[in-house]
């Protein structure tokens, strides 16, 4: 077997066997997840995340395996972005919190699954025409730079988000959640779906709008399909449980999106100068840099978001 066919086939079984482990213990139908329970969920996946990347660098050198943490490390940051909007979509279709795990669950494997689809087509292209990555990282640049602008208070409103109004316009939807069905049939036997149904399918669909960003992002990073296959899927199957954990502080994170802009700006240019990169700098030495540049901006965007937010603090107490 090659080294690509030995990971793949790891990945494989690691990967069927936390799902079994999450679906047979972590996830029990129809309870709710306690932010203790989240936070060794999320623990169970970034360590899980990690020792296959250990694991990559053990069989297939420092290179590729410091390429999958960056690649990861990218991709989980960037989900908390997709975290932010699905706490709008449970919130504005008023989704029972008993339902919401197993809602997340079947959206996150929907989301697998397009973006398996997005990452081929992606990937197929690049190696036929080398030339969009130079698109890609102009569009990163676009996109770093409208995120570290954006206005935080413009609100997503999902039941005015053409997803749903395309919802709308085909599908014979009704206003409840069906006790916990997706689809339910009225008294001619027809078939109608459920609040239940449009949540799965938007969060499905705005998971694969991030990875618009996503996946261009790590293919600045590498264009080893196994490393961007695998980082992607590792970092998509932690969001149920970083949803859990952060949906209360999420918000507070208000440098964030300015870190995760300013990483998006230096792939971009990264992409953009990659001829005159890999004449001054070998590829070992531009991987470190990329980690390097993801953990400085990523982590010292919150770690400054948690220390504005500790100033106001001793001001609420003070009332008490």
């Amino acid at each position: 077997m090659t080294h690509e066919q030995i990971i793949y086939s790891v990945f494989g079984v690691v990967l069927l066997l936390a799902l079994i482990f999450d679906l047979g213990l972590l996830s029990k139908k129809n309870t709710t997840i306690t932010i203790q329970q989240a936070g060794w969920q999320t623990f169970f996946w970034v360590l899980l995340a990690l020792a296959f990347g250990a694991f990559v660098w053990w069989e297939d050198g420092a290179k590729h395996g410091m390429e999958y943490i960056s690649a990861y490390l990218m991709e989980w940051s960037l989900s908390v972005d997709n975290i932010f909007v699905f706490i709008i979509i449970f919130s504005s279709f008023g989704v029972k919190e008993k339902y919401i795990p197993r809602v997340l669950l079947i959206g996150v494997l929907m989301a697998i699954v397009m973006r398996v689809i997005f990452i081929t087509l992606g990937v197929e292209l690049v190696e036929r025409f080398h030339w969009l990555l130079y698109l890609f990282g102009a569009f990163l640049l676009f996109t770093g730079y409208k995120m570290f602008t954006a206005d935080g208070d413009e609100a997503f409103d999902p039941k005015d988000s053409k997803i749903f109004r395309f919802m709308q316009k085909f599908l014979p939807l009704v206003s409840h959640d069906g006790n916990g069905k997706y689809i339910v049939y009225n008294e001619k036997g027809r078939a109608q779906y459920t609040i239940l149904f449009v949540v799965v399918v938007m969060l499905a669909a705005i998971d694969l709008v991030f990875a618009l960003d996503s996946i261009p992002a790590v293919m600045g990073i590498t264009t080893d399909k196994v490393i961007i296959y695998t980082s992607n899927i590792f970092a998509v199957l932690g969001l149920r449980s970083l949803f859990f954990l952060l949906r209360g502080a999420v918000s507070k994170f208000d440098y964030l999106q300015q870190g995760i802009a300013i990483v998006l700006v230096f792939i971009g240019l990264k992409m953009l100068g990659e001829h005159w990169l890999n004449l001054w700098l070998p590829k070992g030495v531009q991987v470190s840099l990329s980690l390097a540049m993801i953990l400085l901006c990523i982590g010292g965007s919150i770690v400054l978001s948690i220390l504005k937010n500790k100033k106001g603090i001793p001001a609420d107490r003070v009332e008490e």
